[in-house]
């Protein structure tokens, strides 16, 4: 190995115990990006791995934005190696007039190479630090170059970053472009595999984003082909990312700016949702954890919408009313792409811009033209003033409730409006959203605890769909519902005999009106639960029966990380249960004669976060916990990682039945 390509330079070793010279080393080439991989692509997991074929596919957009490259092609093969080609210019052949090496070749094996400095034969671009696809090669245990230009089709392969021969011309073609076919290092990416889910969603955002541009996946392991294709931009990106969402005002708001060499797109739509959902690019590449540009946006929406509700009047002056940029953040999605030159990222994977400049421009942008769009239409105006209102009335009841629990006692002041916006939208593809809801042996758990005349009045209590209810049919005589929201009234009187509309801190029905009540996975959500498993003790009549099912922790070791887990998921978790604790919740309320059965159920993490309440920003921090999860954890909870990333969890749900004292 040369010294210019990747040979760690060095003396003779000198001893253990000394520190001179000689203990210096010197990386050079492509060396250090394989003694330290994560520093360049993130981490030796499926996101290093998948980062890999952004950084190509980067490349070729580059190509797009400088007006030479219309489609895209992305392989997944099924030895586990990837292509990315494309028909732009393709990347220069000829000697490179310093090392005398084809400058392919060049930039395949140098870091810090490449025509994207200081402009070049690009404008704006993603690849900055002319170390994207010399990562590429370095990671990768081969490697197949091709290039289509200057009438030639010219191919030469690498392994671990070197090359095994010499740049060849292979025959004649009037195409042109790139292709590059790598096989992932095993040695670094141990047991990972591509994940056709998460570079369709990479593929979709490019396309949304570069409207001449025609994407196209090709799946060999499946046989499965897309193409992506629109002209919609940001606007078209958001409807389709909203698309399961209930919105506050039935139109996106967009705006844009253009000045120098900077281009700003901006669509945003509030839904009634709990979480902000912000989908922010620089130079097409996904700043997943933000940065200057989108601290921009939230502190002009905040400043506009401040602005139109003082002048029209809307807030109340006696009280000191105001609204924080938290509470207009609250139910806020929004696509925001910028272009510009030279953006300074937080370091070579881009997940943060930290161009203060640019903050600036998009803050002031965002300001005035959600003034604009406000003042034009009062309607429009109204509805998001009063959605911003509703989150801060909401947040400042929580903290009086809180400071009143802790200090006076007072009864406990709850919102449910929040409730019911959050249940309202998660009805929408309910069964969808997991597998526990409709899994066949966890509702038999349930059922088979039953111990009641088979004439016996039940009420499923927070019934969502009706499902747990249902699974009692022909155990009982009347399946009675209650539920929060009218969605979930509508979906449940399909199961149901009955269902009505309450809550289930005053449940609207006299003492002792059923024989049976059941209940699964809400307790947790709700603060001071024993005022609800209270209510449901009051409705029973003497001697009737409770079946309640929850996922608890395995053990003290796992409780905290799997709140924070749930929490991160649905913000509106108080508490988890450890099963002692649930005991006690249920024995304090005057139950007897528990009974507890325990279920066990594989769930796709995947899909139980794929839901319009957790952020894109909490589903990363949800992988991470599984990801890192502590040595402690893993010895008591069982849980699985996929090469490709992809988790399954095994809960422990726990099904009891108590009764009410008959006395």
């Amino acid at each position: 190995m040369t010294a210019d390509r990747g040979s760690a330079v060095a003396v003779s070793a000198p001893r253990a115990d000394e520190y001179d010279a000689r203990s210096i080393v010197v990386f050079s080439g492509l060396q250090a990006v394989r003694r330290n991989p994560s520093m360049y692509v993130g981490s030796t997991g499926a996101e290093g791995l998948h980062h890999l074929v952004f950084e190509l596919v980067d490349n070729a957009v580059d190509e797009s934005e400088a007006g030479h490259c219309r489609a895209i092609s992305v392989v997944l093969h099924e030895d586990g190696s990837c292509t990315v080609r494309d028909d732009g210019r393709g990347i220069p052949v000829d000697p490179h007039p310093d090392l005398g090496r084809p400058a392919c070749e060049v930039v395949l094996t140098t870091l810090h190479s490449g025509g994207k400095f200081q402009g070049g034969s690009y404008g704006t671009s993603a690849g900055l630090h002319g170390v994207g696809l010399s990562c590429v090669n370095a990671l990768s245990r081969r490697l197949r170059l091709e290039v289509w230009r200057d009438g030639g089709h010219f191919t030469q392969r690498y392994t671990r970053g070197e090359p095994d021969g010499p740049l060849e011309r292979v025959g004649a073609t009037t195409e042109r472009g790139t292709g590059i076919r790598f096989l992932p290092d095993d040695e670094v990416f141990e047991g990972c595999r591509f994940s056709a889910r998460a570079i369709t969603d990479r593929l979709e955002e490019v396309a949304f984003l570069h409207p001449r541009l025609r994407v196209e996946l090709t799946d060999e392991r499946t046989g499965e082909r897309r193409t992506f294709h629109h002209t919609s931009g940001v606007e078209g990106f958001l409807a389709h990312r909203n698309r399961d969402a209930v919105t506050a005002h039935p139109r996106p708001i967009v705006f844009g700016e253009r000045r120098d060499a900077l281009a700003l797109d901006v669509a945003l739509h509030w839904t009634e949702g709990y979480a902000e959902e912000v989908w922010s690019f620089v130079n097409s590449v996904r700043t997943e954890q933000g940065g200057a540009h989108v601290d921009g946006l939230r502190i002009g929406l905040a400043a506009a919408i401040n602005r139109y509700a003082s002048a029209n009047g809307m807030l109340d002056s006696f009280v000191g009313e105001r609204i924080t940029t938290v509470d207009v953040l609250e139910g806020l999605t929004a696509v925001v792409a910028v272009r510009m030159d030279n953006p300074r990222f937080d370091g070579q994977t881009k997940k943060r811009l930290q161009s203060p400049e640019i903050g600036q421009v998009v803050q002031a942008t965002a300001e005035q033209a959600l003034w604009s769009a406000l003042d034009r239409d009062a309607d429009l105006g109204q509805r998001v003033v009063a959605r911003a209102l509703d989150a801060a009335r909401a947040r400042l009841a929580a903290r009086l409730a809180g400071r009143t629990a802790r200090y006076r006692q007072r009864e406990l002041q709850l919102d449910y409006e929040v409730y019911q916006r959050q249940f309202g939208i998660r009805s929408r593809n309910w069964h969808e959203s997991c597998s526990w809801l409709a899994d066949d042996g966890l509702l038999s758990a349930h059922a088979e605890l039953c111990d009641v005349p088979p004439d016996a009045r039940m009420l499923d209590v927070c019934c969502g769909s009706g499902v747990v209810g249902n699974a009692f049919r022909g155990r009982v005589g009347e399946m009675v519902g209650l539920d929060l929201t009218p969605e979930m009234v509508r979906l449940a009187s399909e199961r149901l005999d009955r269902v009505d509309q309450g809550t289930v801190y005053d449940l609207p029905y006299p003492d002792a009106s059923f024989d049976l009540v059941v209940n699964r996975e809400v307790l947790h959500l709700l603060p001071q639960p024993e005022r609800p498993v209270s209510e449901i003790f009051r409705v029973l009549r003497p001697g009737g029966q409770f079946i309640v099912g929850q996922i608890v922790p395995y053990a003290d070791e796992d409780a905290f990380w799997m709140f924070r887990i749930f929490k991160k998921k649905q913000p509106l978790l108080f508490q988890m249960f450890r099963e002692p604790e649930f005991r006690a919740l249920l024995f304090d309320a005057g139950f007897t004669d528990l009974r507890m059965s325990e279920y066990f159920l594989w769930e796709s993490i995947d899909l139980w976060i794929d839901t319009h309440e957790t952020t894109p920003a909490h589903r990363q921090e949800i992988y991470r916990l599984y990801y890192e999860a502590p040595k402690e954890v893993r010895a008591v909870h069982p849980f699985e990682v996929d090469a490709d990333g992809s988790v399954r969890d095994r809960w422990r749900w726990c099904v009891y039945s108590v009764r009410k004292p008959l006395g």
